[in-house]
């Protein structure tokens, strides 16, 4: 069988929750029955990433718009022409955005699976009309897919309660798995030294809140322990400009987007990983974090209840001071922590997803 995956911006080596998710499932999916391909975007291509092939999985590039607005839903309608023509068996869309054009896919024949990894129309970022047309992904997605994924069971009831008449709802958690580090001495190159740091790792959007981390540690007064924030924006924009110029002036350490084989340094011998979204799917760096066994707090939104920790790993969402009282609290906590990732496993994920498929041809 012939699996066409769109609505991620590619794989491998590309910023991003669904790009993550991506490129640990799919390669765990290909074999002698399943037929992978990964339509990626040509703008988003790594340095060092120009391939044709993943793992076994195919890579296809298709250019797009520049725009933050338009670019998914106009490549994922070139992406489903494109499997049309190579006679693709089921289309996998990823992300409610992209899922508007589930029904093109289901008209031109092709079984379609889409995967909600988060209401996308809660982020801030998006104005009435985007996030309009996010909820209608959402909803053609729910209605007119062969088969639902989603990745928590805040995800499931959302679906569940809005849109019963979908049947085929499969609920299949993201996973977890970080390579062994890197020889490069990342903690060198930035000055860190073993449990002297924070982390907060994603992009540069207003949904992560690292604006109020920023003034969270600011306010906190905190001389002998520094901040990091791994990661930078997709599309630069007034947010992502006014954050490192905020970040800048609190004495933050920016690094930019890092691989994960270099990234999972900062993991092990950070001090705390904070997490202070406004909105998750089921978020893979507290996922990795936990991995990791690091010291974690976040925002308790529900995907971040979810993962179930103690709640003194929990601050009040969107409240600089909360987060700068929770914050004290964890860097004078000298736990070792270790937590059970059993249900994370991307190798039980991968044939979870298998069978999806498989139910459909």
């Amino acid at each position: 069988m012939k699996i066409f995956v769109i609505g991620t911006r590619g794989i491998p080596g590309i910023q991003g929750g669904v790009e993550t998710h991506c490129e640990e499932l799919f390669p765990r999916i290909v074999d002698s029955e399943h037929e992978v391909i990964v339509v990626r975007r040509k703008k988003y291509i790594s340095k060092g990433f120009e391939t044709n092939e993943f793992k076994g999985v195919k890579i296809k590039d298709l250019g797009n718009l520049s725009s933050k607005h338009f670019e998914a839903f106009f490549h994922t309608f070139n992406a489903i022409l494109y499997a049309r023509r190579v006679n693709a068996d089921i289309v996998h869309i990823h992300a409610v955005g992209p899922s508007i054009m589930t029904p093109v896919a289901r008209i031109l024949g092709m079984k379609v699976v889409t995967t909600h990894h988060g209401p996308d129309y809660d982020r801030q970022k998006w104005g009435k009309f985007a996030k309009s047309i996010l909820r209608l992904g959402e909803k053609w997605g729910a209605l007119y897919s062969n088969a639902v994924i989603v990745i928590s069971k805040h995800i499931k009831d959302i679906i569940n309660t809005k849109y019963p008449s979908q049947k085929n709802v499969h609920l299949i958690y993201n996973g977890v798995n970080l390579p062994s580090p890197s020889k490069e001495d990342i903690l060198g190159k930035y000055g860190l030294e073993k449990g002297k740091y924070i982390l907060a790792v994603g992009r540069f959007v207003e949904e992560k809140a690292f604006h109020i981390l920023i003034d969270a540690y600011r306010k906190a007064g905190i001389s002998d322990i520094k901040l990091v924030i791994a990661g930078d924006a997709d599309h630069e924009d007034s947010y992502s400009k006014n954050l490192k110029s905020m970040a800048k002036e609190a004495g933050a350490i920016l690094t930019g987007f890092i691989q994960k084989n270099i990234i999972v340094q900062l993991y092990r011998n950070c001090r705390l990983f904070v997490l202070p979204s406004f909105h998750e799917g089921l978020p893979i760096s507290l996922l990795e974090a936990m991995s990791c066994n690091c010291n974690v707090l976040v925002s308790d939104i529900p995907a971040n209840v979810e993962v179930g920790l103690d709640s003194k790993h929990y601050f009040r969402c969107g409240d600089v001071n909360s987060l700068r009282c929770m914050m004290l609290e964890r860097l004078a906590d000298e736990t070792e922590y270790c937590y059970d990732m059993s249900v994370y496993d991307w190798d039980v994920i991968a044939s979870q997803t298998k069978a999806v498929y498989d139910s459909l041809v």
